[in-house]
Parts: structure tokens; sequence; C-alpha cells
């Protein structure tokens, strides 16, 4: 099955126009349409997405009945539709760095219940939350396609914005206690806890330099490191050690494109002894140095 890491690759492979970022895309269904393909083979990806339909017709989406206006997808999700041409609403897409460069998220998956299962989440909303989550996804797409240098800020304020009306609902039908149980399955919710102990360790300034380890986490888990990454693998078909260094990289673009830091700075903040060490990491993972980066961002 094809695995999809870039935005404009996963545009690609629907056939629409590519993202104007490689971190954040928002689209109307009805600009797709014309492209889009109707029927499309499962492929995964590693973005989070929000969707609202409005209205459009199809046999099925994620393999189950189109029968609902809102919908989320996860990394590693499995991906598939059959529709017919007429959709109409709104979808966001996002990466992790989009998340990094918010730091109110840093528990982004802890926090956004609806994000941490292993088959796509849909429900419906009442009216009045319809009608408020329509007006966010109409802000952020304004913002988007706007020249404004500050952009980001108001879509990171509007996209949280939209996850507290999601989740609101969420939680007052209290759908995470009436999910199938094979949506909670051990390994999804162990891959959860790894990846919300990396996002909250790996970028701590005093925290064990072993936070570049997968046996550091194994450790935390209680469970043996070579048991931590076959479940990994199994789940993400990433090894433990490449889901800490995707989230090192992203929080060290984060700083290089945010901050002042200089790359020996950023170097000991990620824990590595010598920022030569740093610098071959980041370059054997972008293809280019931090202060090309940075350059060029």
């Amino acid at each position: 099955m094809k695995h999809i890491t870039t935005l404009a690759e996963y545009c690609r492979e629907i056939n629409i126009a590519p993202p104007r970022h490689g971190f954040f895309d928002i689209r109307r269904f009805e600009d797709n349409m014309k492209t889009v393909n109707k029927k499309q083979a499962p492929f995964r990806h590693e973005f989070y997405a929000v969707a609202l339909r409005h209205e459009g017709r199809g046999r099925e989406l994620m393999g189950k009945a189109i029968d609902t206006k809102l919908f989320f997808n996860s990394p590693y999700q499995v991906v598939t539709w059959d529709i017919a041409p007429d959709w109409k609403g709104w979808y966001i897409i996002f990466d992790k760095e989009f998340i990094s460069m918010n730091r109110s998220w840093e528990n982004f998956i802890i926090d956004h219940p609806f994000f941490r299962l292993d088959q796509y989440l849909a429900f419906d909303l009442p009216d009045e939350a319809f009608e408020e989550a329509n007006g966010w996804f109409s802000k952020i797409f304004e913002e988007y396609h706007s020249d404004n240098p500050d952009k980001f800020q108001f879509i990171q304020t509007y996209t949280q914005l939209l996850l507290h009306t999601t989740k609101r609902y969420f939680d007052r039908s209290r759908l995470d206690t009436q999910l199938p149980e094979n949506n909670r399955t051990a390994d999804i919710l162990l891959v959860s806890r790894f990846q919300a102990l990396i996002e909250t360790m790996a970028t701590q300034e005093d925290a064990n330099p072993g936070v570049r380890q997968p046996s550091f986490y194994a450790g935390m888990l209680n469970i043996h490191p070579n048991h931590l990454n076959a479940v990994v693998k199994r789940i993400t078909d990433k090894t433990a050690s490449q889901l800490i260094q995707q989230h090192l990289i992203t929080y060290a673009k984060s700083l290089l494109r945010q901050t002042d830091l200089t790359a020996k700075e950023i170097a000991y903040r990620l824990h590595f002894t010598e920022p030569t060490h740093f610098n071959a990491f980041f370059r054997k993972q972008t293809g280019i140095t931090p202060q090309a980066f940075r350059d060029g961002k």
C-alpha cells in the first residue's frame, strides 16, 4: 500500500492542485470536484485532517457509508473513498510541523481524543455547532488565501477554536466511550502514549540526553525496547527511532523558523553533545544544513 509523507504527494495522489504550503492546506470540496479521483485506491498518509461536509453523495468513505457531516483522519490510517462529483464543504489537512508552531499544542494527541483512533471517526453536529464550525473553516480559508504576513498566527487560532468546538460536542456525546472496542487496541494506545511522551519530553531543555533513544521511552512505558519498536513499526510502518527523529526535525525547523537561536544553541537544546552532530543529523534528514533551511524559510 502506498505511504504518503508530504502534502504535495497527497495532492498528486488524489489528483488535485498542489498545496500553497507544505505543512497546512485548506480546500473547498467543490473546488476539487473537477479533477479529484472519484474512486480512490487505499493509501496511508502522515497527516491530521478535519472535514465538514455540507452535501455530497457516494457509496463509501474510508470503507463506511457516507451518512455524517463531520469526519477526521489521523496519521497512518487507511484512506479510501468512492464518491459522486457533487461534494460541497471544507477540509483542512496538516502535519506535525503545523502542530509544533502552536506552543499550546504540546500535548496535541492527548488533548484531542478524536485523533487517537486507528480508524477514521465521523459524526454529526447539532445545527448551532455546525454553523460555528462552518464559520471557523470560512475564517481559516479567508486567511489562508490572504497576503497577511502573520496569517498563520490567525490560522492556528481559528484551527484551535474549530477543534475546541468539535471537542465540546465530542465530550458531551461521550462518543469516546461508545466507539467499538477494535478502535482502541492496545497497540494504538501504546503508540499514542509513545508519541505524547516524545512531544513532552524530547524538547525539554533539562531533559535526560537519553530522550533521543527509544530505550528511554520504553523504560517510561515499562516495556522492552524491542516490543516498543515492533508495535510502532506495525502501526506506523516506521521504527521508534524514526518517529523520534521526525519529531526532532519538526521541532528544529520550528526553532530555526521562529526564533533567533543559533544552530549551536538548538543543537544543545535538542541534547546533541556536539553542534556538528546536529548539523549532520539535520542534513541527513532534510538534505540541507540548518543555516540553509533558515535562509530559505
